[in-house]
C-alpha cells in the first residue's frame, strides 16, 4: 500500500529543490495575466504552476480556489489529480523489471498474463507505446457510468475481451489505457508485490516524493483540490475515478514539487538507467515508418518547432501537464482543477513557454508564404459553421456533408464550441492529397489556446475532409 499521512516511514532525506534567481517582474506580470485569462475562459476554479530551470525552480505560484463552495484557496502545496502522468512511472516500473533481468519488453503478452485479450498477439513494447492496438476499457466504462465504481483487474479487461484490435500490434498508434493496465498487472506478476507497493518502494521512495499518494487516499489529505467539471454548460463537483479503475493507467494524486522531484530523479539515473530514461523519450516508430510521437510513457513532440517531451493527464475532475523542453532545459508543471475541453492544464503550459520565449511563439505564429486566400476563407466559414452544429453546408463534398448530418455535427460542436472565438488563423502550408489539396492551419483562441485545423479541397474547391488536433 502506499504510505497514509499517518505512518512515518524510515527514508534517507528528500532531495531540496534548489531555487534560482526569480524572473524579471515582467515576464510574472505576463505569465499571471495569461493564467488568469486561462482560468476565466475555462472557468477552471485554480491552478498551480511550477517553471523549472536547469534544475532550478524559478517561479510558482497558486491561483484560484481548490474548494469552490468553501471558498479554500490553492496553494503550491496543494494535492492534486495527475492522472495519466501516472503511465510515466508505470513505464519506468517495466524498464526497472527489465534492468533486473525480470522480463523483456520484447517478449509477448502471453508470457506474464497468458489469458489476455489478444496475448500472443501483442509485445510489451507495444502497450508501452499505445501501438498495440488495443480497445479502450475506460471509454466502456463511462458509458456504462461505473468509471468511479471500485472494480478488480479481470473486470476493467472483461470490457475487452472478446473484441478485436482497432489495427495490427505496431502498425499505427492509438492511446490506450487498456495497455497500462495490463502492465500494472504484469508489474504484480513479475514483481510478486502490488502494483502500489512497486510504485511506492521503488519509484516514490527512491524520488523522495513524500507528498504523492492515489486517489483512494484523497480523504485524508487536508490540502486536497476538488475536482469539476463541466455540464451542460455549468461548473459542477466531478466524481472521483475510483483507485482500482484508473491503477497504473492514472490513479496518482501528487504536488508539483513532488512531480518535479519525480522529474529530477528521472534525469539523474536514480529510477532508470540513463539509456532506459532516453528510451522512454524516444518516439517509437510504427511499422510504416511512421514517427508515434509517443515514447514509454511519454509524448515526445514540439511546440513553435522546439522539442518538447512529457505528459498531460485527465481525471474526471482535473486536467494536468508536466512537460520538458529539452533545447531550453526547461519544465513546465501546470496542474488545475476542471475537466473540459481545450483542457486547462495544458493551455496554461502552452501560454507559460510562450510568455518566457516570446520571440519564440512570434516565430512560431508567423504565417508560412503562399497562403491561398480563398482556401483560408473557407477554413475560417468552415469552422464558424462546426462550432454553430450546422448539419450541412455548400462548402463541403457531398460525402462529407452526408457525414455531417449523420451525426458528425453534434460531435464537432461539442469538440469545438468550447474553444470560443478564434482571435487568428495561422496558415502553416500546403501539401498534395489524394484527389484534393490540403492547407494546413493553427488556430489561436487566445493565451496557450491551440488547435491545428486542415482542410482538404477538391478540384471543384469542395472541402472534402478535415483534419484536426
Amino acid at each position: 500500500m502506499l504510505r497514509s499521512l499517518f505512518l512515518a516511514a524510515v527514508l534517507p532525506l528528500a532531495p531540496v529543490i534548489a531555487t534560482a534567481a526569480p524572473l524579471d517582474p515582467s515576464v510574472i506580470k505576463r505569465i499571471d495575466a495569461d493564467v488568469q485569462t486561462v482560468l476565466e475562459r475555462s472557468g477552471a476554479p485554480s491552478a498551480v504552476i511550477a517553471i523549472v530551470d536547469d534544475g532550478r525552480i524559478v517561479y510558482r505560484k497558486a491561483y484560484g480556489l481548490r474548494d469552490r463552495e468553501h471558498r479554500l484557496a490553492a496553494t503550491v502545496d496543494t494535492h492534486y489529480e495527475i492522472g495519466s502522468i501516472t503511465k510515466q512511472f508505470t513505464a519506468a516500473a517495466i524498464l526497472q523489471l527489465q534492468e533486473a533481468g525480470k522480463l523483456r519488453i520484447d517478449d509477448k503478452l502471453s508470457k506474464y498474463l497468458p489469458d489476455a485479450p489478444h496475448a500472443d498477439e501483442v509485445t510489451l513494447r507495444q502497450l508501452l507505446s499505445h501501438t498495440s492496438g488495443l480497445p479502450e476499457y475506460l471509454d466502456a466504462m463511462e458509458e456504462a457510468h461505473t468509471i468511479d465504481k471500485p472494480a478488480r483487474f479481470d473486470q476493467l479487461i472483461a470490457h475487452v475481451a472478446g473484441k478485436p484490435l482497432d489495427f495490427p500490434p505496431g502498425s499505427r498508434w492509438s492511446y490506450s489505457n487498456t495497455g497500462y493496465a495490463l502492465l500494472g498487472r504484469i508489474i504484480e506478476t513479475v514483481s510478486q508485490e502490488s502494483y502500489r507497493h512497486y510504485v511506492q518502494t521503488h519509484l516514490l521512495d527512491p524520488a523522495g516524493m513524500t507528498k504523492t499518494y492515489t486517489v483512494a487516499d484523497e480523504w485524508r489529505l487536508a490540502n486536497k483540490a476538488l475536482g469539476y467539471r463541466r455540464n451542460n454548460g455549468q461548473i459542477e463537483r466531478a466524481p472521483t475515478i475510483a483507485d482500482s479503475v484508473g491503477w497504473a493507467a492514472g490513479f496518482l494524486v501528487s504536488t508539483i514539487d513532488d512531480v518535479q522531484k519525480w522529474n529530477a530523479a528521472l534525469e539523474h539515473g536514480r529510477i532508470v538507467t540513463p539509456e532506459n530514461y532516453a528510451l522512454m523519450g524516444t518516439s517509437v516508430r510504427t511499422a510504416d515508418g511512421g514517427d508515434s510521437g509517443y515514447g514509454f510513457g511519454l509524448f515526445v513532440d514540439s511546440v513553435n518547432d522546439q522539442p518538447r517531451i512529457g505528459h498531460t493527464g485527465g481525471t474526471l475532475g482535473f486536467t494536468t501537464a508536466d512537460e520538458y523542453f529539452p533545447k531550453q532545459n526547461l519544465h513546465v508543471i501546470a496542474f488545475t482543477n476542471l475537466r473540459t475541453d481545450p483542457r486547462p492544464g495544458e493551455t496554461i503550459a502552452n501560454a507559460l513557454f510562450d510568455d518566457l520565449f516570446p520571440e519564440i511563439a512570434a516565430a512560431g505564429a508567423k504565417p508560412a508564404s503562399g497562403e491561398n486566400g480563398d482556401a483560408t476563407a473557407k477554413a475560417k466559414a468552415l469552422f464558424a459553421e462546426f462550432q454553430s452544429g450546422a448539419e450541412s453546408s455548400p462548402l463541403l463534398g457531398a460525402k462529407l456533408d452526408a457525414k455531417m448530418k449523420a451525426g458528425l455535427a453534434k460531435r464537432l460542436k461539442a469538440l469545438f464550441a468550447p474553444y470560443g472565438a478564434p482571435t487568428r488563423f495561422v496558415y502553416k502550408g500546403s501539401r498534395p492529397g489524394t484527389d484534393s489539396h490540403w492547407h494546413d492551419y493553427v488556430i489561436e483562441f487566445g493565451p496557450g489556446s491551440r488547435l491545428k485545423f486542415s482542410i482538404a479541397l477538391s478540384d471543384e474547391k469542395k472541402i472534402v475532409s478535415i483534419s484536426y488536433g
